[in-house]
Formats: C-alpha cells, sequence, structure tokens
C-alpha cells in the first residue's frame, strides 16, 4: 500500500499511477461514522449539513444548495444510508452514485420557509412522518436522533412524532477528526492548487493593482486547476491590515504595503484554511519585526504538535489578549487560533486561549490541523498560517510555501536557490 507521503497528487484518478482510491474513501467515511454513532449510543443520525451529507453518503449537489437546507440524509446505526435529494437530482445520482440509488428519495422542505407558509407547516410534518417510519424500519425509532442542522418547524415535527432529538454534531466531528490517507491525499490537493495562486499573487501584485483584482486572479488560477468551489479569499492590503478585518475590498495597492491573504478552497470537498503575508517593493524593518515575531508565535505552536500534547499547551506560547493590546480573549478570538481541517473548514480540535485551557483537547496521530497567528503594529498586520498533519512521532506540514521571510512583490524567480 502506498505510504500517503508517496501518493501523487493530481487532480484526476489514472490508470497508469495510484492515485486516490475512492472507493475506500467512501467505505472508511462511512465505516468511522457508523461507529461513531455506536460509541455516542444514538439510533440515528439526520444530516442537513453539505459537507456530512457528502461524508456519509459520497454525493453532492453543487454550491446553490450549500446554504437552502435543500438536501438530508439518515444514517441508521449499523445500516446504509438514506440520501433525501432535491427531486429533479434524482434519475441522475442513480445513474452516477450508484451506491445509493436503492436509498434515495426526494427530499420534502421549504427551502428555508420561502414556500407558502402553510406549505412550510404540512411539508414538515410530512418529511418528520418519512423519517420516522424509516427509524422504525430500522428498529430505532425509540433511540436518540442526532440532528445537526434544522430548521424550527421541522425539529416541532420531529418531537411532535415521539422523536427523541439530541445534537448530533459533536458525533459528526468527532467521526470526521481523524483523516484517512485519502483524505489527507485530497487536502494536499487542494492546498497544491491555493499554493499555485499564492506563486501568481508574487508576481501580480504591484502599485495600481486592486485587492479584488488579486481576488479574482487567484480564483481564474484554482477554478482553472480543479477548485471544486472556493468558499473565502480575503485580500487585505496596506492600512487595512491592522487591526484584521477578516474581509476584501477594492483598496489599490501603493509601494511598501503589506499584503495577507486568506484562502478556503474546495477540491472533491476537501478545505484549505491557508494565510500568507507579503509586501509589495521593499519592507520597513517595523513590517519585518513584525512578520518576525509572528511567524515566531507560530513556529513555538508548531513545534509542539505531537499526539498526546494538549490544545492548552499549544494555546500557552501564544500571547495574551492584553498583550495584543485587546480587553479580554473574547475580543483576540481567531488572532493566535489553531483548528482541524478537513471536508469541514473547521474541525475538532479547536485551539484558543479563550477556552482551551479550561476545556484541553488532546492532539491525536491523523488530525490535520491549521495553525494561525497574527500581530500588528501601527497601520501594518501580519497574518501566517500553516498546514500540517499529525503522525505518530510529531507532524508532516503539508504546506510548502515558505512563509518564514517576507516575500516583496512582484517577485519572479527570487524564491529559487
Amino acid at each position: 500500500e502506498l505510504e500517503v507521503a508517496d501518493m501523487p497528487l493530481g487532480t484526476m484518478a489514472t490508470d497508469c499511477e495510484i492515485r486516490v482510491d475512492f472507493e475506500k474513501l467512501r467505505r472508511d467515511r462511512l465505516a468511522k461514522m457508523q461507529q461513531q454513532l455506536i460509541e455516542d449510543k444514538l439510533g440515528a443520525l439526520l444530516s442537513f449539513d453539505p459537507d456530512t451529507i457528502r461524508y456519509i453518503t459520497s454525493t453532492r449537489l453543487n454550491d446553490w444548495t450549500n446554504n437552502k437546507l435543500a438536501r438530508s440524509c439518515l444514517l441508521p446505526a449499523g445500516q446504509p444510508p438514506i440520501l433525501f435529494e432535491v427531486g429533479s437530482a434524482i434519475e441522475t445520482k442513480k445513474r452516477l452514485s450508484p451506491w445509493v440509488k436503492d436509498r434515495i428519495y426526494p427530499f420534502v422542505g421549504s427551502m428555508r420557509g420561502t414556500f407558502p407558509e402553510p406549505v412550510v407547516y404540512e411539508n414538515a410534518r410530512k418529511f418528520a412522518g418519512m423519517i420516522a417510519s424509516h427509524l422504525r424500519e430500522a428498529g430505532v425509532e425509540k433511540e436518540p436522533l442526532g440532528v445537526d442542522l434544522a430548521e424550527i418547524t421541522f425539529l416541532r415535527a420531529l418531537e411532535a412524532e415521539g422523536i427523541r432529538v439530541v445534537d448530533g454534531q459533536q458525533t459528526i466531528l468527532k467521526a470526521e477528526a481523524i483523516k484517512t490517507p485519502e483524505e489527507i491525499a485530497l487536502i494536499e490537493t487542494s492546498i497544491a492548487i491555493n499554493e499555485a495562486a499564492f506563486w501568481e499573487v508574487i508576481q501580480f501584485a504591484k502599485p495600481g493593482v486592486r485587492e479584488n483584482e488579486i481576488n479574482g486572479l487567484m480564483r481564474n488560477v484554482m477554478y482553472s486547476l480543479g477548485a471544486e468551489e472556493i468558499q473565502n479569499i480575503n485580500v487585505i492590503t496596506g492600512e487595512r491590515s491592522h487591526p484584521h478585518p477578516h474581509d476584501h475590498s477594492d483598496r489599490i495597492l501603493q509601494i511598501g504595503d503589506l499584503i495577507f491573504i486568506d484562502v478556503v478552497n474546495v477540491f472533491l470537498g476537501y478545505k484549505t484554511c491557508y494565510y500568507q503575508t507579503f509586501v509589495t517593493g521593499r519592507p520597513s524593518q517595523r513590517q519585518l519585526d513584525v512578520h518576525k515575531q509572528v511567524y515566531e508565535w507560530l513556529a513555538k505552536a508548531t513545534e509542539l504538535i505531537r499526539p498526546g500534547v494538549s490544545t492548552a499547551d499549544v494555546a500557552r506560547v501564544w500571547p495574551t489578549a492584553q498583550e495584543l493590546g485587546l480587553a479580554d480573549e473574547g475580543e483576540a478570538f481567531a488572532l493566535e487560533l489553531g483548528h482541524g481541517v478537513g471536508i469541514t473548514h473547521w474541525a475538532k480540535p479547536v485551539i484558543s486561549r479563550m477556552f482551551s485551557f479550561e476545556h484541553p483537547e488532546e492532539i491525536k496521530e491523523g488530525m490535520v490541523m491549521a495553525l494561525e497567528t497574527y500581530g500588528g503594529i501601527g497601520n501594518d498586520g501580519v497574518r501566517i498560517e500553516e498546514m500540517l498533519v499529525v503522525t505518530a512521532d510529531g507532524y508532516r506540514m503539508l504546506t510548502k510555501f515558505p512563509s518564514e521571510k517576507l516575500i516583496s512583490c512582484p517577485c519572479v524567480g527570487s524564491l529559487l536557490p
């Protein structure tokens, strides 16, 4: 069996090299979710989250369904999943996703309440009745039903059916926390697509270019390489870089501006969370000092990563909110941060001084994590983030872009030895 670190990264399956074994990926993901159902003593899991539906059923529709609550899946303990699909997509799913063809039904909902109000309530009752029927057929109607996201009308309808609804989100996140070799390979491919766009940025960014032009350039590069979806590109420059605004604008780059960029790319469902910082032209000494400090905070945290270390151990090496000039850890949340990444943008474990000391979680082999740090002075802010996978004796860095030095833009060839 090919080690994941040696698995060639490519955006296609081939007949002549070992790439991602998608049949194994489907089988392993479902098995992990089933095992977690048993451990958490749930009779079934009902999901409306597009990422979880994909994880369990290996099916998807395009981005337009992501915030509609228009699809769901039911996973009874010990049995295959049932997919409730947008009706007009069912025949295609039966042909192209044959592993669900015998357990697929039209979804009965209201597209976030947009249907006529009487239909909203009637469909909620109808769909709850369908779920109750499937639970009885599976023999788990008396057991707790874990649910992640749902409309209030539907939750009330489930309760009216006598179904005991409990939180299913923790079960889902625990099942997804440890990645299989195939998942890691897909994450690495997603990262490679992300880094190709960063490379183009350092050749393109110059005075007169706007933040939204950089955003558009990156999206063009990433989609052309096979990105399935780009959930976020924040391009933040100059005086917008401190304090951190978490967005992008039409600001025009000027000589000496810092640029930091955050990307959530999606390749076959698997996400990146990846910040890098550059500078337009020659950096000032203050900018170099801020960058060095932010990189040192990141490096100290990264060096700690190995199985058995707690999230509290990592959070401890990061500055307090007061050291960052803020009132409390609530205001500082997401500036110095760690979190899992996978088929969800945020996965377990999450590392933050806001709660990791009181509620530490164990870092385990097979987790894929993003560590990100931030600092600023005056109008200069720096944000750096790396992604890694936890190995038996430490970690393997998945991101490759050189972040230890502040790279000047435009920069053609100067990264080479």
